[in-house]
């Protein structure tokens, strides 16, 4: 790509930008949220055209109109947020478009498993999407591309949504992939998996390519000093500010789930646990052991079949979610584009969301609309939301300004519990400090934070209790002052229960 430039309204996401990429190599691309990394891959697949500049392909130029050209090309791009038909299954989710290529029955069916086992994606067919994971969703989204015959693959982000474990397979996927010849742009801002991963790496910030680094010669402190032009945050948080007064006690929580073929599971299996004023509890696990259900019984989303939750010494167990709303409960969504944005409203309407009724969006019982748009202006300046103006929709910040915009909304009503789910999940190196500085800063003015994520070395360094969650039931607590993520991560796959003690060294 040579000499790439695209303006928009108000914003020049990419200026001048060359990128050569070599085939059958994983090619990194870094860069800070809205540096430009998408809008240059939106470019590569045909979702936008250029304002200038020039794609050449295997020695030949190229112009795409659409993403079926670039699919013509042999261009397959996975999404940051995936591009799924929940009411689907599996197999046609993947066929949808694709139809002329194997049909759409056994001869489809074989090719998918095919795919599956020569990459090792364990992807069933017949699942429902909307019963996935979200590593599970990713895969999907790998074969489908596959599946249309890509040679070369776009990945945005893909790491953003998996634990450690699950990031391993993925990058002897990538090997795999790149040993039958296949090339891969890989879109990250973690620099650590970057330098395991790729066999170069190029540099975006503010829109432009700013370098190159070879992994072999690169630490991941000059990578992101190249990236944001400045030192790298760390999540560590040393003192402690635990009182002893409980703000959220949940005790034996019970949630059954009816599967499609009418099999009840246990979904969470006697979850008991409590934060207190201050701390942060944090729960690692991999993603679909019961995380998210737990956090939809506690905001009210789903009716749980035993227990108590109390939030302040006040039952809510089954309580309507905007009671617990207005009784203190801040919400940070695990799927920002689903379930806490209006993608379509200006950023002062997704202010008002999940709050109507509360000040500043609502004077005795009718909506505020001008101070709603004074806070909203408060929030862009206190959170460093980086955006033209309140009026422009949620769907034309990148995923870090979304992400501080809902961090700002959940903090401005005082919460008395926040529930912070991925809070930093496809977030810049950059927003990320904003963020975690902002979840220290309430645990000391004596919030309870529940921290869900698959971050592990988010998890250890924010939390000041941790516990692991595999298949609906806590197995095991650990301190986070000595925890490493790796017996973190065998604890979450099941393999380690109890109180997990840190092994010394000589004795391991």
């Amino acid at each position: 790509m040579h000499g790439i430039t695209k303006r928009f309204p108000g914003v020049v996401a990419n200026h001048d930008i060359d990128i050569t990429i070599r085939k059958g190599t994983v090619h990194a691309l870094v860069g800070e949220n809205g540096a430009g990394k998408s809008t240059l891959m939106k470019i590569l697949y045909g979702m936008q055209k250029p304002d200038e500049g020039t794609i050449t392909i295997d020695g030949e130029q190229a112009t795409f109109h659409s993403p079926a050209d670039a699919i013509a090309r042999g261009i397959g791009m996975v999404h940051q947020h995936f591009m799924l038909a929940d009411n689907l299954t599996v197999l046609e989710n993947v066929v949808l478009g694709g139809e002329k290529l194997y049909g759409i029955g056994s001869k489809a069916r074989n090719k998918i498993k095919e795919i599956s086992e020569a990459y090792g994606l364990n992807v069933r067919p017949d699942a429902l999407v909307e019963n996935l994971g979200v590593a599970d969703r990713q895969r999907v989204e790998i074969i489908k591309v596959l599946y249309r015959g890509a040679r070369i693959l776009i990945l945005d982000e893909p790491t953003a949504v998996l634990v450690p474990q699950e990031v391993d397979a993925l990058f002897a996927n990538l090997r795999e992939l790149k040993s039958e010849g296949l090339t891969v742009i890989f879109i990250s801002h973690k620099l650590g998996e970057v330098l395991s991963v790729a066999d170069d790496i190029t540099v975006i910030r503010r829109g432009t390519t700013v370098g190159t680094a070879d992994p072999a010669n690169t630490t991941p402190k000059q990578l992101a000093e190249l990236m944001v032009g400045s030192e790298l945050p760390s999540p560590e948080t040393r003192e402690s500010t635990v009182t002893d007064v409980p703000m959220l006690r949940i005790e034996n929580l019970q949630l059954n789930a009816t599967d499609p073929d009418g099999a009840v599971r246990e979904v969470l299996a006697g979850i008991t646990l409590t934060i207190h004023k201050g701390e942060v509890l944090g729960i690692a696990g991999v993603e679909g052991n019961g995380q998210a259900e737990l956090v939809e019984a506690i905001m009210g989303l789903r009716n749980p079949d035993g227990g108590v939750v109390t939030l302040d010494d006040t039952d809510i167990s089954h309580a309507p979610t905007r009671k617990r709303r207005e009784s203190g409960i801040g919400y940070i969504p695990e799927d920002r584009h689903r379930h806490g944005l209006l993608l379509e409203a200006p950023l002062w309407e997704n202010r008002i969301l999940g709050h109507v009724t509360e000040e500043p969006n609502s004077k005795r019982g009718l909506l505020d609309l001008k101070a709603a748009r004074t806070d909203t202006e408060r929030i862009v300046r206190e959170y460093d939301v980086r955006t033209p103006g309140i009026e422009v929709t949620a769907a034309s910040l990148s995923g870090g300004n979304q992400q501080k915009l809902i961090v700002g909304r959940e903090m401005s009503h005082a919460p008395k519990l926040l529930i912070a789910a991925h809070p930093t999940r496809g977030v810049d190196v950059g927003a990320q400090a904003q963020i975690w500085d902002q979840i220290r800063e309430a645990r000391r003015e004596g919030l309870a934070v529940l921290l869900i994520s698959a971050d592990l070395d988010e998890l250890i360094g924010l939390s000041d209790t941790l516990r692991v969650m595999y298949r609906g039931r806590l197995v095991a607590d650990a301190d986070p002052a000595t925890i490493t993520p790796e017996e973190l991560g065998s604890a979450m796959t099941g393999a380690a229960s109890g109180h997990l003690e840190h092994a010394p060294e000589d004795e391991a």
